[in-house]
């Protein structure tokens, strides 16, 4: 697999003048399966960095409006009391994994840090496999809806069988073989589970603030009118969010479509977006200085680094590190992943 130490063959070098549709045409001649990780860095790295980092937040947005969910997340008081480093560990977490592959020596251990994190609480297989399939499908959404062009067929079934890999690694069953049989199941679960909660509420509106704090505070307001307004009737009724007139639906829709017209004429992009360029503010100049180890509500902590685990665990006796060792190497082992 790939990884940081060696360049990506098929990203190393470009013709001197490369057509637009360049990226296109190459992924037209791969195979969705065998080279899901190469399309999907293609997809996401090169020709949509933009609009997968935006449909991102929106995907996860959009498992807050499962009760459980939010639940969890209330529980571990992460969006409460340190929204951009939650926000910005799970970025960069899934950066690392497409940047360098899951299987690389980084893509593991951010899989380790990712499986340690979810060993420490009470979580549904299903839910865990919800939370997978809107990493698939919103993206695909988004871009399909307002994308500077259509997503050829070889990268959506590469973004299916890339987190499908990225499922079976985390110990998540039951992934469905097929994406279409995937997308029925989401609709059914979302279908099932989508209903007002309060802790969906209040996980919303932290991760509402924490998105409207990036802009100039006279700004705010009018961005709060934006994502609000990108957020469909089933979200607003589980969120218990104002509805938005669909006039400005409409017209946030629009301002969309006008960025990714601009971008259709501009050139072919010749650097990956990856890790260094990802919008972090916890971690300055990321990658340089930093492992996947270093991320997320707990560290790895490897043995020599000093410190211990920040977080209090409940059940633990002394320092609560201990707690965390024991959860952590579980998650190593593919348990404690319920």
């Amino acid at each position: 697999m790939a990884d940081a130490a060696v360049d990506h063959p098929l990203t190393a070098t470009l013709p001197l003048k490369p057509g637009r549709w360049y990226w296109r045409d190459l992924i037209s001649t791969l195979d969705p399966v065998a080279d899901a990780e190469e399309i999907h860095r293609i997809t996401t790295s090169y020709e949509f960095p933009w609009d997968y980092q935006r449909a991102l937040e929106l995907a996860l947005y959009r498992t807050y409006c499962v009760p459980s969910v939010s639940a969890v997340l209330a529980e571990a008081g992460q969006f409460r009391d340190a929204p951009q480093k939650r926000y910005d560990d799970t970025a960069l977490l899934m950066v690392e994994l497409v940047e360098h592959g899951y299987d690389s020596p980084r893509g593991k251990e951010a899989l380790r840090v990712i499986n340690r994190q979810h060993a420490r609480y009470d979580i549904t297989n299903d839910d865990m496999l919800y939370v997978l399939s809107t990493f698939i499908y919103e993206p695909l959404e988004w871009i399909d809806a307002i994308g500077w062009r259509r997503l050829h067929p070889n990268e959506r079934l590469a973004a299916f069988h890339f987190y499908r890999g990225v499922g079976q690694r985390m110990k998540i069953t039951g992934i469905p073989e097929d994406i279409g049989e995937f997308r029925r199941w989401r609709d059914d679960y979302e279908a099932r589970t989508f209903r007002y909660d309060r802790n969906n509420e209040l996980i919303g509106t932290y991760t509402l603030d924490l998105m409207c704090s990036w802009y100039p505070e006279a700004v705010r307001p009018a961005v709060r009118k934006v994502v609000l307004s990108l957020v469909d009737d089933d979200m607003t009724r589980a969120f218990g969010f104002p509805w938005q007139p669909s006039s400005r639906r409409k017209a946030a829709h629009a301002a969309l479509r006008a960025r990714s017209a601009v971008v259709r004429w501009l050139p072919v992009r010749r650097r990956a977006l990856g890790s260094s360029a990802t919008e972090n503010r916890t971690y300055p100049g990321y990658p340089t200085g930093y492992r996947p180890a270093d991320l997320g509500a707990c560290p790895i902590q490897p043995r020599d680094r000093l410190g211990g685990c920040p977080v209090t665990h409940q059940g633990a006796e002394g320092s609560g590190e201990a707690a965390v060792s024991v959860s952590a190497d579980a998650a190593d082992r593919g348990e404690a992943l319920a």
